[in-house]
């Protein structure tokens, strides 16, 4: 970006503020009476405000200085981003809808040749991980993941949809499985005196219900899709990194430190971030620049988001759960 284009995206951001603030005190303060006036005040801060960021919104489109897209998946994998906890609704994890709307969004800005996929997560929920492999795999350009501390379960799956993955020696990579689980407390019931009678429609209508004992027939029914989510697994895996799917089963769910994963074939190179920007400068033979894409969050979900992430970090969990709407069978990466 030349010294030229500096200049005009700040006189465009400082021209535009500069008439928010004239048309602000206009309407709001000049116009109305003594008890508008104060309320005016008040009003032309925000419009002075708003004003400048479109006029900053317009100025980066129209004077772009980033040709590399980032794109951040942190924490536990889930549509909406929340777990079940003590706060309701709190925002913890990687919220999958707006992960892929951002990666979309990089790859229809102009200006974005590459796209830089931080992955710092140790899994989550199935179809929320793989919306955002998709996503990933549909970029138009180069596709770069790398790990910073866990890249496990839904993250690597996520990453096998990127073109390469990157970590650092003491990343966590790996935990290519599957887990399903269920409570059982029959025998607690029993002891209480509670009682479970069945009214459905199906057989397996209400397998992994806790209040009952798993007949062999269901144990086997939910091993079943336990083991085609992971047939899955392995195969997106294979293909994604250029590995034989029985190399992948090798690692029986392992995980592994950075060195180990590459010397595996589970990572492509280890190195810092500088080390990627200096790759892609490779790939795209261009001096790079990031721009994070993220969605905006008011001031109430990054309290909320800040007070969930110490309770996260504090052993909440290591995965999201799907959890069905008739039992209580849970199944994650």
């Amino acid at each position: 970006m030349s010294d030229g284009d500096d200049l005009w995206r700040l006189g465009i951001v400082v021209g535009g503020g500069l008439l928010a603030a004239v048309f602000g005190l206009l309407v709001f303060v000049v116009v109305p009476g003594s008890f508008a006036e104060l309320l005016g005040v008040l009003v032309t801060i925000g419009v002075v405000i708003l004003g400048t960021r479109a006029a900053g919104d317009f100025a980066d489109s129209a004077f772009p200085d980033y040709n590399v897209a980032q794109v951040a998946v942190e924490g536990p994998i889930t549509r909406d981003g929340s777990t079940p906890g003590p706060i309701p609704g709190g925002a913890l994890g990687a919220t999958a809808d707006d992960v892929v709307e951002q990666i979309e969004r990089a790859d229809e800005d102009d200006a974005v040749d590459a796209l830089l996929v931080k992955l710092d997560t140790p899994g989550g929920q199935v179809v929320p991980s793989d919306d955002i492999r998709r996503a990933a795999a549909d970029f138009d350009g180069p596709t770069v993941a790398y790990a910073t501390d866990v890249c496990a379960s839904g993250g690597y799956w996520i990453a096998s949809g990127c073109d390469e993955l990157w970590a650092r020696r003491g990343s966590i990579v790996g935990s290519i499985g599957v887990i399903g689980s269920r409570v059982n407390v029959s025998e607690l019931a029993e002891d209480l005196g509670v009682s479970y009678e069945r009214f459905a429609a199906g057989k397996y209508k209400d397998a992994g219900m806790p209040l009952k004992d798993l007949s062999e027939d269901e144990r086997e029914y939910l091993q079943g899709i336990i083991d085609g989510f992971y047939d899955d697994f392995v195969e997106r895996v294979a293909e994604g990194r250029g590995m034989e799917p029985d190399a992948v089963r090798e690692t029986e769910a392992r995980v592994y430190l950075g060195d180990e994963a590459n010397e595996l074939g589970l990572v492509d190179s280890i190195g810092t971030r500088d080390d990627i920007e200096d790759h892609v400068e490779g790939l795209l033979d261009a001096e790079v620049s990031v721009r994070e894409f993220e969605p905006e969050k008011g001031l109430a979900a990054r309290l909320r988001g800040g007070a969930t992430a110490v309770a996260y970090a504090a052993g909440a969990g290591v995965a999201g759960a799907v959890v069905g709407d008739d039992h209580d069978f849970r199944l994650r990466f």
